[in-house]
């Protein structure tokens, strides 16, 4: 059986834009953003990428056009094999009429109540509808697919498909958080023999969006919603923790059922002026360090609340022993670890798909049956396209007059110069196999660096990245070697970057470069099996310094997607200032000019 899985609407910038006035900074918070496509073939994922990834348009929600043909080309298959083509969104008739009774039961005005009617009517006539997805997949394939093999999968069940099914596909409670689905924004409950148990009476509106609302706050501080919202966490460690918090006092109302309500206006201007009420803030202040890091430690300490009220009623309810979380607030990792570690689960899976990049994978195992995988299966990320030699030397000829290479003979004198290169203060560019699926460069198109140097933050930030000095980065270990170095608590593998650990004492003068202002890092574990490249670069690096780790970070500036072929590493390679760039066999360095 073969299912194509995707998401993403050709109209939605569009119609979004004109309608609802979503341009700007508010084009990520469109539906449909991290347009994706993924393709399952007799239960297997074989191939996912996200559409920025070709279009090089940061979080797009356009129709993926691009991804979808990668899939299917990377593996031989044509549309006429497909046999299920499953779409993340069910905007059925009843969600329909759920819709249109919120806007008549709001406090709106009658003349408002119709304007917003037509606008979402007009909405969902032009984009939600099935028969407007129907017609805007035929009209950017140009295939006449058959009506009954287009599959809509609710939204959240997309994202719960996606985690059960990286997660082995076993039995465990679930939550899902995100900005938002058809109409909620959160549910919980329990994944059993393949059968969901939704409870019910917690389900959130995403009126009350806890994510969101993180967005709003991180819109407030001068980033972007839907897309920096790492900042603000990151910001929060340079503070101590609120004694009280005047969101949760204000903003916030805990139900006893496990449910919650957020009181916060929609319109920009009116929750601009809450939050100044709230935080004593104005525009002036809004640009001051310590006051982002005050309101950052705040909206923190609100999701780590709110977040660990939801797994009271769940634990309650549930007597398994495995959480899943997906949605795009499970990639706030510090409250992440703060979940597991104040809860009874032994274990917790976050997969790397979480946010919105996963739910077409999570569409296609939705659509195709979730079923228990083996145990010997490699659960991987690298699902993207790949190059070979040929595709290298031809993007290197290209620009063979502003680079030099020097190709290595095998993969283990590749890891063994990289070693060298990284053993002093040089910056690498790390382009190997399969590109990574999901939000976050897990060790195929990554830059990467010595964490022994304790000014590499700043060179990484200012003359690399071209991004904000506070910024961490996430160091990566040979799973064997992490709880040597970081205090893993419950965990036994972090292997996404998805969970945040402190590092042990008497490694942080070791690999300063490594830790957070609070002594904390976001680790990325690797083992022989789901990656042997870097595996064993890791290996050649400890091996040349003592050092148990290596920096890494997703191979792109700021504002860019992360590269996925040669011309755009070697375009990034030239724009900034890292050292070397190794492309699979490789080495390649800038011309002196």
């Amino acid at each position: 059986m073969i299912v194509l899985g995707y998401n993403g609407f050709t109209r939605g910038a569009e119609l979004f834009g004109r309608l609802f006035g979503a341009t700007g900074v508010g084009r990520n918070l469109l539906v449909g953003h991290d347009a994706a496509a993924a393709l399952m073939i007799d239960g297997e994922v074989v191939a996912a990428v996200e559409e920025e990834r070709l279009s090089r348009v940061k979080k797009t929600s356009d129709f993926p056009a691009h991804a979808i043909e990668w899939c299917l080309d990377s593996v031989g298959v044509g549309l006429d094999q497909v046999d299920v083509v499953a779409f993340p969104w069910r905007f059925s008739p009843t969600v329909a009429e759920e819709m249109i009774a919120q806007i008549c039961g709001s406090d709106l005005p009658v003349t408002a109540k119709f304007d917003s009617l037509r606008r979402t009517g007009e909405l969902y006539t032009d984009m939600l509808s099935r028969e407007a997805v129907y017609s805007d997949f035929v009209q950017r394939t140009g295939y006449e697919l058959d009506p009954d093999k287009l599959s809509l999968v609710p939204h959240h069940l997309a994202h719960l498909m996606c985690g059960a099914y990286l997660a082995g596909g076993g039995d465990a409670a679930f939550l899902v958080s995100d900005g938002r689905a058809e109409t909620l924004s959160s549910v919980m409950g329990e994944l059993r023999n393949g059968v969901v148990r939704l409870l019910e009476d917690t389900a959130v509106d995403m009126s009350s969006s806890l994510a969101v609302t993180y967005g709003r706050i991180t819109r407030y501080l001068g980033f972007v919603p839907n897309n920096d919202e790492y900042k603000v966490m990151g910001l929060a460690a340079y503070g101590p923790p609120p004694r009280h918090n005047p969101l949760l006092e204000r903003v916030v109302r805990l139900h006893e059922n496990g449910s919650y309500t957020l009181s916060v206006p929609q319109d920009v201007q009116a929750y601009y002026a809450l939050f100044d009420s709230l935080f004593d803030g104005d525009s002036e202040k809004r640009e001051q360090f310590d006051f982002r890091v005050k309101v950052a430690g705040l909206a923190q300490h609100m999701v780590e609340a709110v977040t660990a009220h939801q797994l009271r009623t769940l634990t309650a309810a549930s007597n398994l022993d495995t959480l899943l979380f997906e949605g795009g607030l499970a990639l706030n990792c510090v409250a992440n670890t703060k979940m597991l570690e104040r809860s009874s689960f032994t274990g917790m899976e976050v997969s790397f798909g979480a946010s919105d990049p996963g739910v077409a994978i999570g569409a296609a195992v939705y659509a195709a049956g979730l079923r228990n995988r083996p145990a010997a299966a490699v659960t991987t990320p690298y699902l993207g396209p790949s190059y070979d030699a040929g595709h290298i030397r031809e993007a290197l000829e290209q620009y063979a007059d502003l680079v030099v290479w020097q190709e290595e003979p095998d993969a283990a004198s590749v890891a063994d110069r990289t070693a060298e290169l990284l053993a002093g203060t040089r910056v690498v560019g790390w382009f190997q196999g399969r590109a990574e699926f999901g939000p976050r460069a897990l060790g195929n198109r990554s830059i990467l660096a010595n964490p022994a140097i304790p000014d590499i933050k700043d060179i990484i930030n200012l003359r690399v990245k071209h991004r904000e000095p506070f910024r961490p980065f996430a160091p990566v270990v040979l799973e064997a070697e992490a709880p040597r170095v970081f205090e893993m608590g419950k965990k036994t593998s972090s292997p996404y970057m998805t969970f945040v650990f402190p590092v042990r004492q008497e490694y942080r003068e070791r690999i300063p470069g490594a830790c957070h202002v609070d002594g904390t890092a976001r680790i990325q574990t690797v083992d022989e099996r789901q990656n042997p490249h870097l595996a064993q670069l890791l290996r050649a690096f400890t091996a040349r310094t003592d050092v148990p780790c290596l920096l890494n970070t997703s191979f792109n500036v700021a504002g860019e997607p992360i590269v996925c072929s040669p011309r755009d590493a070697l375009e990034c390679f030239l724009a900034t200032e890292i050292d070397h760039l190794v492309i699979d066999r490789f080495v390649v360095t800038k011309r002196d000019r």
